[in-house]
C-alpha cells in the first residue's frame, strides 16, 4: 500500500544539489488501471497501481532494458521526464520532482507515510506550496495525457495556485 501526500513547491531548497538525485523517464501503457514503465537511472521497472488518491495499492516488477524499450512503444500519451531529489525530513523522505522536457519548470513533492494517521498529522516544510494530494490532475498518469496546448495551460494554472 502506498500512502503519500503531494504538494506544489513555492521555492526550491538552496542546497538542492547536495541531495541524492535519480533521473527518471516514465510512460503509461494504461491510465485506467495504471500500468507504468519507468527507467530510473539504469534500472527498468513495470508498475501497476490501483485507483485512489491518498492511498492505493502499488506493485513493482523489474524489466530488462529491451522490455522497457518495447513497452515504451506502446505508451498512451507522452513520456514524463524528471529529476527526483531525495530530501530527508525526519522521520520521512521528501521526493522532490523537478520536471524536464514537456513539463520543464514544474516541481512537485511527494512524501510517503506508514499509515493514514501519520499522513494526516504531517506538517509540510515552509518551502512547500499548496497540497494537491486529492486532485487527480497532478497524478503523473494525468500529466502524460495532455497535449502541448493543455500542458501550457496547466503550467499557467499552477502559477496562480
Amino acid at each position: 500500500m502506498e500512502i503519500e501526500r503531494k504538494f506544489l513547491i513555492k521555492s526550491l531548497p538552496d542546497d538542492l544539489n547536495h541531495y541524492p538525485c535519480d533521473t527518471l523517464t516514465q510512460a503509461y501503457i494504461s491510465t485506467e488501471p495504471v500500468i507504468r514503465v519507468r527507467q530510473k537511472n539504469t534500472d527498468y521497472i513495470l508498475t501497476l497501481k490501483s485507483a485512489g488518491l491518498l492511498a492505493r495499492e502499488e506493485v513493482e516488477m523489474p524489466l530488462s532494458e529491451e522490455s522497457f524499450a518495447h513497452l515504451l512503444t506502446k505508451k498512451d500519451g507522452i513520456s514524463i521526464e524528471k529529476k527526483r531529489y531525495k530530501i530527508p525530513d525526519d522521520p520521512y523522505l521528501i521526493e522532490l520532482d523537478v520536471f524536464e522536457g514537456d513539463y520543464s519548470g514544474f516541481c512537485m513533492a511527494e512524501v510517503e507515510f506508514p499509515d493514514i494517521e501519520h499522513a494526516n498529522a504531517y506538517k509540510a516544510p515552509s518551502w512547500f506550496g499548496p497540497e494537491v494530494t486529492m486532485d487527480s490532475r497532478f497524478h503523473n498518469s494525468s500529466l502524460s495525457k495532455r497535449t502541448p496546448d493543455q500542458i501550457k495551460e496547466f503550467l499557467r494554472l499552477i502559477q496562480t495556485m
